[in-house]
């Protein structure tokens, strides 16, 4: 899985957004009659088969009347499990294996947004950038969930559903499409109410009767998965490196630059620097990549 990859033009980096200011209630925001008129009429759908285990699949429809993502990602998310998928569409063939298996058999550990969602992110619309520490973009992870599965850009709802459960929605850009533009991205934003009204009550109705969820009969084996691949987060490295090392292989790991990963520690980036010295000669590692396939390896034999 670590391999060459493609790398983007850098005017097609999500990084183009920092310094892009928000949405306010003056902001304008124009689309085409007939895109609004279908994103109403796909919604209306959605609603009306809010009862239905395929609700989803109409909100996904309505979404990409809005604006045009290559694929997308429903996922069930609860504290102490890991991600279920709900429903996708557009995901090519060539990446279901990469996205589909690895992801939710032990990547989405390192991912932003789960990251993010564990550590109380709250509900709302944001993109990866808003996201993601400040060296994420160069890191091995993005590289390999990412770019390695034909994604460039990700921008996400996140909707609390009570209970320690929470429903993402993924939108993703890949090499065949543009990159969202400022106007896009605020559209989005715009109908983040709507897009969780819709969720919250699939979450109440649709949901209870999807066959996904009722029908669960392999949760105790992805528990046990979950427990298995948490511990082996927290224990990789244990018999080599001292603690702060160990928090500093995180995160590494994570795509934390040396800054980020000093002001997170409240420690000295000289004292980071001379950790990723010591961690890297005791796993016998020369750089991230390195380490990150470690990890990986790590992952598959625990």
């Amino acid at each position: 899985m670590i391999s060459s990859v493609r790398l983007l033009p850098r005017a097609c980096s999500a990084a183009r957004l920092r310094g892009m200011s928000k949405p306010n209630d003056d902001t304008l925001i124009a689309m085409p009659f007939g895109a609004l008129h279908k994103w109403h009429g796909g919604m209306r759908e959605a609603f009306a088969h809010i009862d239905e285990p395929d609700a989803l699949q109409h909100l996904a429809s309505a979404l990409a009347q809005l604006v045009s993502v290559e694929s997308m990602m429903i996922s069930l998310e609860r504290k102490d499990r890991a991600p279920q998928l709900l429903h996708q569409r557009g995901i090519a063939q060539e990446y279901q294996v990469s996205i589909l298996q690895r992801y939710f058999a032990g990547g989405y550990l390192l991912d932003p947004f789960c990251l993010a969602v564990e550590q109380g992110l709250a509900q709302g619309f944001y993109h990866l950038e808003e996201i993601a520490p400040d060296s994420f973009f160069d890191s091995d992870y993005y590289k390999t969930y990412y770019l390695n599965a034909g994604c460039s850009e990700d921008s996400y709802y996140i909707v609390d559903t009570g209970n320690d459960t929470k429903i993402s929605v993924s939108l993703y850009q890949g090499f065949g499409g543009e990159c969202l533009s400022a106007d896009q991205l605020n559209l989005l934003r715009a109908v983040e109410p709507l897009v969780r009204e819709f969720i919250s009550e699939f979450s109440q109705r649709g949901m209870l009767r999807s066959r996904e969820i009722q029908c669960d009969q392999d949760q105790g084996m992805r528990d046990d998965l979950k427990h298995r691949v948490q511990s082996a987060f927290e224990h990789f490295g244990s018999d080599l490196l001292t603690e702060r090392e160990r928090q500093v292989a995180h995160m590494i790991l994570r795509g934390h630059s040396v800054k980020s990963t000093a002001s997170q520690m409240t420690i000295s980036p000289e004292t980071v620097r001379m950790h990723r010295k010591n961690l890297y000669l005791k796993l016998e590692v020369g750089s991230q990549s390195e380490l990150f396939a470690l990890f990986i390896e790590w992952l598959r034999r625990h």
